[in-house]
């Protein structure tokens, strides 16, 4: 048998939410262990908690989805974070995995394909809708990584635009409301995506794109 998976909800909507809860434990090895409508609510959830999944709306009335999803992997890196929604999900996909979203899926999906999904999250595999494959998901993802831009988060380029501007970590942490440690692991993924391993050698690579107007966003 497997693992029990813990799971955290956080919707838009109480009834909906209620009933993904009724679904999910159905399944002898998943656990609801809370559920909210507050992106506030859901980051403290998963720092307390730790689960190993999120089910994260991506309309919420008062974070964005986008936010939200770096403060959970910050919080916790193992977590996985699917991305509910009811929009089109293949123009929010390069951005949302870029921020650490282990998969996207619709509202309407059926209980089958959210199933699917998490035992494939399981093993290590994402699952993606074929009509997105048949629409070039692939080389839409291939092109953007070869744009030779930094692909920073814009709470990453944020952060780095203070640093440039000499604002200490305590301060910036305050400005974003993030705790210190958030701060130090932010940085660590800046630095992967710059190739540096250095305050100076990050803030001389960043300055050095924003001169020459190369993308910085992913």
């Amino acid at each position: 048998m497997n693992q029990v998976w813990r799971v955290v909800i956080v919707g838009s909507q109480p009834t909906s939410m209620l009933g993904t809860k009724l679904i999910l434990e159905e399944q002898q090895d998943l656990l609801v262990e809370g559920m909210t409508s507050s992106g506030s609510e859901g980051l403290r959830m998963v720092e307390d908690l730790l689960p190993d999944l999120v089910l994260l709306d991506y309309h919420l009335s008062d974070h964005t989805s986008e936010a939200v999803l770096e403060q959970m992997k910050l919080l916790s890196p193992k977590t996985h974070v699917v991305i509910m929604t009811d929009n089109d999900g293949l123009p929010l996909l390069q951005s949302l995995i870029s921020r650490g979203a282990s998969g996207l899926l619709s509202k309407q999906a059926s209980t089958f394909q959210l199933i699917h999904m998490i035992t494939g999250l399981r093993e290590g595999v994402a699952s993606l809708p074929l009509d997105w494959v048949r629409q070039g998901i692939w080389p839409l993802t291939a092109s953007a990584m070869n744009e030779g831009g930094l692909q920073l988060s814009e709470t990453e380029a944020f952060i780095m635009e203070r640093i440039v501007q000499g604002i200490t970590y305590d301060k910036i942490a305050m400005e974003i409301q993030v705790s210190r440690r958030s701060i130090d692991n932010y940085l660590r993924k800046i630095y992967v995506k710059l190739g540096v391993s250095t305050r100076a050698q990050a803030i001389e690579k960043y300055a050095l794109y924003t001169r020459q107007g190369r993308q910085i966003y992913a």
